[in-house]
């Protein structure tokens, strides 16, 4: 007899109302992507007939999700009226923690950002960072008030996997540092909210974001680099982010690159901005002046040409990495960086490229991505919404996935 445990299963059947609730997501889906259009418009790119179109927009404006606009006259036969997402149809939280800041911001269904509050700081330790989110989500509650916020859907977190692990690279985190380990952020987010909670990896989350509002439609597959204290990376596939089945899909900060002077090193201790935060302290100079808001570079021109330099000769050997396992189109780079120096960093690796031993491979484009510094938050607001309302299987609840996701 077969042993049908070990086999992995394919998924489960639609029953009536399951099916009714994918063609809910796929017109939605359409609307998220695509825009504003008519009833038959969203008939012809679902292959739905216009009654069951029908049918599902009603169901969809009853529930405030969509709304309709201006009639739009002119043509041959009746005026077509453009159906549209509601902004306030539904709202989520998204949470970045990082090595140096913490942000929490209020996001509507079409990705505006209605309310946000940041904090910096030298080390990231959990009590400060979870006072910080329960002082933050009650003051957000207030601004937007209670109608908007009885459509808050879920509360998303944007964070690097195994944050207690952080110090190894410090050489002086103090010991309750190593507290991570033992925390859940269900649990912490439990203590102040009963809204749902979403886990992502920092870095994939700064790629939904660049794929969902930024740049992302007008690629098929793509590689994701997002530069900031510490480089990681997202992967695109079939238009739809990969996670993996871990969770860590597209970590690429740990891929081995040689650096100017020849020597092997991890992709993260040659292309992130902890690199540049260190020679600006040996030059006397102080490094949390990177991270102030808005971000202006222009007073350290020769540390940052020269960060510039070693990261895009790093990061042009990471693209041939990553080509050489996936036939991505593009690469697309983004990062915690002040526009100007994000454009001079892309301009870099796009000539430093073909200077790489690419026999056998295809050379990808590379791409400047456009959100910038606050990609990781909206990725993370993305899960609630994307998860509840639109088509998609890449994020999970942590009441449905396995618990060592929320672990950091």
């Amino acid at each position: 007899m077969n042993d049908y445990t070990a086999v992995r299963p394919l998924g489960h059947g639609a029953n009536q109302k399951g099916l009714r609730n994918h063609n809910e997501r796929l017109v939605l889906s359409q609307l998220q992507r695509h825009g504003a259009m008519p009833g038959s418009d969203l008939a012809r790119l679902t292959g739905l007939s216009a009654q069951t179109v029908s049918v599902i927009l009603r169901k969809l404006k009853n529930d405030g999700l969509t709304q309709q606009g201006k009639p739009v006259r002119g043509k041959v036969g009746k005026p077509s009226v453009p159906i549209t997402l509601n902004p306030m149809g539904a709202l989520s939280i998204g949470c970045k923690l990082g090595r140096r800041s913490c942000d929490l911001i209020v996001m509507d269904m079409c990705g505006a950002t209605l309310f946000k509050r940041s904090l910096t700081y030298e080390i990231a330790l959990p009590q400060t960072i979870f006072e910080f989110l329960a002082t933050s989500y009650a003051d957000a509650l207030v601004e937007i008030g209670p109608k908007a916020a009885a459509q808050l859907c879920g509360f998303g977190i944007a964070a690097p996997f195994e944050i207690w692990k952080w110090g190894a690279s410090n050489g002086n985190t103090p010991e309750d540092f190593l507290s991570w380990k033992d925390l859940t952020f269900h649990e912490e987010i439990a203590r102040f909210t009963d809204l749902p909670v979403f886990m992502l990896n920092d870095a994939t989350s700064a790629c939904w974001a660049e794929h969902v509002y930024g740049r992302g439609r007008e690629f098929h597959d793509y590689a994701y680099f997002f530069v900031s204290t510490f480089i990681g990376g997202g992967i695109v596939l079939n238009q739809s982010v990969y996670e993996g089945n871990r969770g860590n899909a597209g970590a690429f900060g740990p891929l081995r690159v040689g650096d100017r002077a020849g020597r092997t090193k991890q992709l993260l201790d040659v292309a992130s901005v902890h690199v540049l935060e260190s020679a600006l302290s040996k030059a006397g100079h102080d490094p949390r002046d990177l991270w102030k808001q808005p971000q202006d570079w222009s007073a350290y021109p020769a540390e940052v040409e020269d960060w510039i330099d070693g990261s895009a000769h790093a990061i042009a050997q990471a693209c041939m990495s990553v080509c050489a396992v996936i036939d991505f189109e593009a690469v697309v780079i983004d990062g915690a960086l002040p526009p100007d120096v994000r454009h001079r960093l892309v301009a870099a690796v796009t000539a430093k490229l073909p200077a790489e031993d690419s026999r056998g491979l295809l050379l990808p484009a590379i791409e400047e991505g456009v959100i910038g510094g606050e990609a990781r938050a909206l990725g993370a607001a993305c899960g609630p919404i994307f998860s509840q309302y639109f088509f998609t299987t890449q994020f999970a609840s942590l009441e449905q996935a396995p618990a060592e996701r929320d672990r950091g």
